[in-house]
Protein backbone atom coordinates (compact mmCIF):
# COMPACT_ATOMS: atom_id res chain seq x y z
CA UNK A 1 0.00 0.00 0.00
CA UNK A 2 1.59 3.43 -0.73
CA UNK A 3 0.00 6.71 1.05
CA UNK A 4 0.69 10.25 0.43
CA UNK A 5 0.98 12.61 3.14
CA UNK A 6 -0.40 16.55 3.35
CA UNK A 7 2.30 17.63 6.12
CA UNK A 8 0.35 17.06 9.41
CA UNK A 9 -2.61 14.92 8.25
CA UNK A 10 -2.14 11.94 10.91
CA UNK A 11 -0.62 9.81 7.71
CA UNK A 12 2.02 7.92 10.13
CA UNK A 13 -0.21 7.06 13.13
CA UNK A 14 -2.82 5.56 10.09
CA UNK A 15 -0.20 3.98 7.91
CA UNK A 16 0.95 2.27 11.98
CA UNK A 17 -2.33 1.07 12.41
CA UNK A 18 -2.78 -0.45 9.06
CA UNK A 19 0.77 -1.97 9.99
CA UNK A 20 -0.19 -3.72 13.20
CA UNK A 21 -3.30 -4.94 11.44
CA UNK A 22 -1.11 -7.72 10.11
CA UNK A 23 0.90 -10.20 12.17
CA UNK A 24 3.93 -9.01 13.76
CA UNK A 25 6.57 -8.47 14.13
CA UNK A 26 6.82 -5.43 11.94
CA UNK A 27 9.88 -3.73 10.53
CA UNK A 28 9.80 0.22 10.36
CA UNK A 29 12.63 1.68 7.79
CA UNK A 30 13.50 4.97 8.57
CA UNK A 31 15.02 7.13 5.70
CA UNK A 32 15.16 10.42 7.87
CA UNK A 33 18.45 12.07 9.54
CA UNK A 34 18.35 13.83 12.27
CA UNK A 35 20.87 16.90 11.43
CA UNK A 36 19.10 19.31 14.31
CA UNK A 37 17.24 19.04 17.60
CA UNK A 38 13.97 19.20 16.51
CA UNK A 39 14.83 16.57 14.19
CA UNK A 40 15.67 14.51 17.13
CA UNK A 41 13.26 15.33 18.87
CA UNK A 42 10.64 14.26 15.92
CA UNK A 43 12.22 10.89 15.51
CA UNK A 44 11.73 10.26 19.37
CA UNK A 45 8.61 11.01 18.79
CA UNK A 46 7.58 8.67 16.24
CA UNK A 47 9.93 5.92 17.92
CA UNK A 48 7.93 6.30 21.46
CA UNK A 49 4.79 5.48 19.41
CA UNK A 50 5.75 2.11 18.39
CA UNK A 51 5.45 -0.65 20.71
CA UNK A 52 6.87 -4.26 20.97
CA UNK A 53 6.99 -5.64 18.08
CA UNK A 54 8.72 -3.10 15.94
CA UNK A 55 12.10 -3.42 14.49
CA UNK A 56 13.34 0.05 13.54
CA UNK A 57 15.98 -0.35 10.33
CA UNK A 58 17.71 3.13 9.61
CA UNK A 59 18.07 3.40 5.91
CA UNK A 60 18.46 7.29 4.78
CA UNK A 61 20.11 5.67 1.53
CA UNK A 62 19.78 2.14 1.31
CA UNK A 63 15.98 1.50 1.42
CA UNK A 64 16.04 -0.67 -1.53
CA UNK A 65 18.77 -2.83 0.27
CA UNK A 66 16.53 -2.62 3.82
CA UNK A 67 13.74 -4.00 1.91
CA UNK A 68 15.29 -6.49 0.09
CA UNK A 69 17.07 -7.41 3.33
CA UNK A 70 13.54 -7.89 5.33
CA UNK A 71 12.37 -11.98 5.39
CA UNK A 72 9.66 -13.19 3.73
CA UNK A 73 6.27 -12.11 4.96
CA UNK A 74 7.37 -9.64 7.26
CA UNK A 75 5.11 -6.49 7.23
CA UNK A 76 7.00 -2.81 6.61
CA UNK A 77 6.22 0.62 7.23
CA UNK A 78 8.66 2.86 5.24
CA UNK A 79 8.85 6.53 6.11
CA UNK A 80 9.56 8.02 3.97
CA UNK A 81 10.25 8.44 0.12
CA UNK A 82 10.21 12.17 0.08
CA UNK A 83 13.14 12.16 2.96
CA UNK A 84 15.41 9.14 0.84
CA UNK A 85 15.07 11.18 -2.21
CA UNK A 86 16.14 14.51 -0.24
CA UNK A 87 19.03 12.06 1.11
CA UNK A 88 19.60 11.42 -2.14
CA UNK A 89 19.77 14.78 -3.78
CA UNK A 90 21.90 16.24 -0.97
CA UNK A 91 24.39 13.55 -1.40
CA UNK A 92 24.39 14.55 -5.28
CA UNK A 93 23.35 10.77 -6.45
CA UNK A 94 22.07 9.49 -9.76
CA UNK A 95 18.36 9.92 -8.44
CA UNK A 96 17.00 8.37 -11.48
CA UNK A 97 18.80 5.52 -11.05
CA UNK A 98 18.12 4.94 -7.32
CA UNK A 99 14.39 5.60 -7.99
CA UNK A 100 14.32 3.30 -10.56
CA UNK A 101 15.91 0.74 -8.29
CA UNK A 102 13.61 1.47 -5.43
CA UNK A 103 10.63 1.10 -7.74
CA UNK A 104 11.75 -2.64 -8.67
CA UNK A 105 12.33 -3.41 -5.43
CA UNK A 106 8.71 -2.64 -4.42
CA UNK A 107 7.26 -4.13 -7.42
CA UNK A 108 8.61 -7.33 -5.91
CA UNK A 109 6.68 -7.52 -2.92
CA UNK A 110 7.78 -10.43 -0.27
CA UNK A 111 5.72 -9.47 2.34
CA UNK A 112 2.77 -6.38 2.93
CA UNK A 113 4.62 -3.41 2.00
CA UNK A 114 3.83 0.13 3.39
CA UNK A 115 5.07 3.72 1.94
CA UNK A 116 4.60 7.01 3.65
CA UNK A 117 5.46 9.62 1.14
CA UNK A 118 4.45 13.34 0.71
CA UNK A 119 2.64 15.19 -1.93
CA UNK A 120 4.35 17.98 -2.87
CA UNK A 121 2.67 19.08 -6.64
CA UNK A 122 -0.05 20.34 -5.51
CA UNK A 123 1.11 23.62 -4.52
CA UNK A 124 2.97 26.68 -6.39
CA UNK A 125 5.67 26.34 -8.59
CA UNK A 126 8.85 26.66 -6.48
CA UNK A 127 11.24 29.58 -7.01
CA UNK A 128 14.28 28.03 -7.21
CA UNK A 129 15.88 25.33 -9.80
CA UNK A 130 16.61 23.11 -6.56
CA UNK A 131 12.93 23.47 -5.19
CA UNK A 132 11.75 22.26 -8.74
CA UNK A 133 14.43 19.71 -9.22
CA UNK A 134 13.12 18.11 -5.93
CA UNK A 135 9.41 18.53 -6.77
CA UNK A 136 9.66 16.68 -10.06
CA UNK A 137 11.27 13.75 -9.13
CA UNK A 138 9.48 13.23 -5.62
CA UNK A 139 6.10 13.00 -8.16
CA UNK A 140 8.21 11.22 -10.84
CA UNK A 141 8.81 8.70 -7.62
CA UNK A 142 5.58 8.77 -6.42
CA UNK A 143 3.81 7.90 -10.18
CA UNK A 144 6.34 4.98 -10.08
CA UNK A 145 5.76 3.53 -6.79
CA UNK A 146 2.16 4.39 -6.67
CA UNK A 147 1.40 2.12 -10.01
CA UNK A 148 2.95 -0.73 -8.22
CA UNK A 149 0.96 -0.34 -5.16
CA UNK A 150 -2.19 -2.29 -4.63
CA UNK A 151 -3.55 0.10 -2.88
CA UNK A 152 -2.79 4.31 -2.61
CA UNK A 153 -4.39 6.87 -0.26
CA UNK A 154 -3.89 10.07 -0.07
CA UNK A 155 -4.59 11.14 3.44
CA UNK A 156 -6.04 15.35 4.07
CA UNK A 157 -7.02 16.65 7.14
CA UNK A 158 -6.80 13.29 9.34
CA UNK A 159 -9.19 11.49 6.19
CA UNK A 160 -7.79 8.28 4.27
CA UNK A 161 -9.17 9.06 0.57
CA UNK A 162 -8.90 5.81 -1.37
CA UNK A 163 -7.21 7.15 -4.92
CA UNK A 164 -6.08 3.41 -6.38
Amino acid sequence: MFKIDWPRSGLRAHAERLVTACPAPWSYIATAQAYDEEMHQRIALHRSRRGAGWTTIEAPLDLAGAIGALPDGQPVLIDCLTLWLTNHMLAEHNCDAECRGLADVLSRPRGPWFVVSNEVGQGIVPDNALARRFRDAAGRLNQDVASVADTVLLMVAGLPLKVK
